[in-house]
């Protein structure tokens, strides 16, 4: 959790490493986002080609309303983990504003929100300690634990070494596209951005989605609006970790921006270059921090930090709800400034009712009878396909 990046995937990488050192690292850690990969590369293919088939198109019409209540739930469980005091829920609140209204770069809030924890710890830790160390069930678990973490000593020399070989593999791509195809060529575009992406996802991958969603759509142009949503459809109803979700935008850019090469070869070409960059990092942060995890267990400077963190990741994440909720309800959304802040005003009369009556479908379900993930998208892909055969 104190690193950026998908944690589940890191810990796999940890695992791997604690059982068979970096070979064991390294097999583990791919292996936990294979699946994931080719089932999105798969199912990129067949929404950039076949997106509007009727059926295909009902599938995403349910799947949006079915992501926004999980988005709303990812509000409610990081909140209940974060928000137990006022100053937590003020920096929830100023980070919403941030982002929403005056369009704070996430980068910026992740970095304020890190300071803000670190320099509060100092002066009042009870109300900036949160989020603190995971204490283990036994203490006959904990000596296991532990004698495995102690196998590996820091050493100076291999963190150097560690430090090298990973950053090479990971600049290297980088660098020699940039070299031969220019910084305005997509895979070059996609390969920094989704590089910087990779090092502030703190919090899960809900929280850079904002973030990810603000460049590809409004920046760069390689996702519509509604696009994000079935994207994120996908990497809920797949294995693997949620940020996999990155692979569907990169693949959609450069699917549109082929340039001299086939659309699809072009996207299957940035979906292995996107998830090179996006979990090369990973590997990076593991195997050069792995050994030194003994200094960083309980160190309450970087828990306050990452408490702070947390909270403003609520914040962000409730903004990405209603961006959202907003651009799938409704099908034209203007933005106005007023007195330097934006707002989004949505036209009432271009709502989707079939969107808004999923949507609330989606909510009872998964709140009211508290289906799980996978049930509830499953009933609002059958709804979908209701609503565009039957009614539409």
């Amino acid at each position: 959790m104190l690193l950026p990046g998908p944690e589940a995937q890191q810990l796999a990488t940890y695992i791997g490493w604690l059982l068979h050192g970096r070979k064991g690292g390294i097999v583990a850690g791919t292996l936990f986002v294979l699946p994931g990969f080719l089932s999105i590369l798969l199912l990129s293919v067949l929404y950039a080609l076949w997106k509007d088939v009727a059926v295909v198109e009902g599938i995403f019409y349910g799947i949006k309303p079915a992501v926004l209540a999980i988005v709303v739930g990812a509000v409610i469980k990081i909140g209940k983990k974060a928000l137990k005091n006022e100053v937590m829920i003020a920096i929830a609140i100023f980070a919403f504003i941030a982002i929403f209204f005056f369009e704070v770069a996430f980068p910026v809030i992740i970095i304020s929100a890190a300071f803000i924890g670190f320099i509060g710890g100092k002066i009042s830790e009870e109300k900036f300690y949160v989020i603190k160390g995971h204490k283990t069930a036994n203490s006959t678990q904990e000596g296991l634990i532990d004698t495995l973490i102690t196998t590996a000593s820091p050493n100076l020399f291999q963190s150097l070494k560690t430090a090298a070989f990973w950053l090479l593999l990971w600049f290297i791509p980088i660098i020699l596209l940039t070299v031969f195809l220019g910084v305005e060529n997509i895979f070059t575009k996609e390969s920094l951005f989704f590089s910087q992406a990779a090092v502030v996802t703190f919090g899960g991958a809900y929280s850079v989605l904002a973030y990810i969603s603000q460049k590809a759509v409004e920046t760069f142009g390689w996702l519509q609006p509604g696009e994000m949503l079935d994207g994120l459809g996908m990497a809920e109803t797949t294995p693997g970790p949620l940020i996999q979700v990155v692979q569907f935008v990169g693949f959609m850019g450069a699917f549109r921006n082929p340039g001299m090469l086939d659309p699809v070869m072009a996207g299957v070409l940035a979906s292995f270059l996107v998830t090179w960059v996006t979990f090369i990092p990973c590997f990076l942060f593991i195997f050069l921090g792995a050994p030194y995890i003994e200094h960083l267990r309980n160190n309450k400077n970087l828990s306050t930090a990452l408490s702070s963190i947390t909270a403003a990741v609520v914040g962000v994440i409730l903004n990405l709800g209603i961006w959202f909720s907003v651009n799938a309800i409704f099908k034209t959304v203007e933005e106005r400034s007023f007195y330097g802040m934006r707002l989004l005003v949505p036209d009432l009369s271009s709502m989707d009712a079939g969107v808004a009556g999923i949507t609330i479908a989606a909510c009872v379900a998964y709140f009211g009878f508290k289906l799980d993930m996978l049930k509830t998208i499953g009933l609002c892909i059958v709804l979908g396909l209701l609503v565009k055969f039957l009614i539409l």
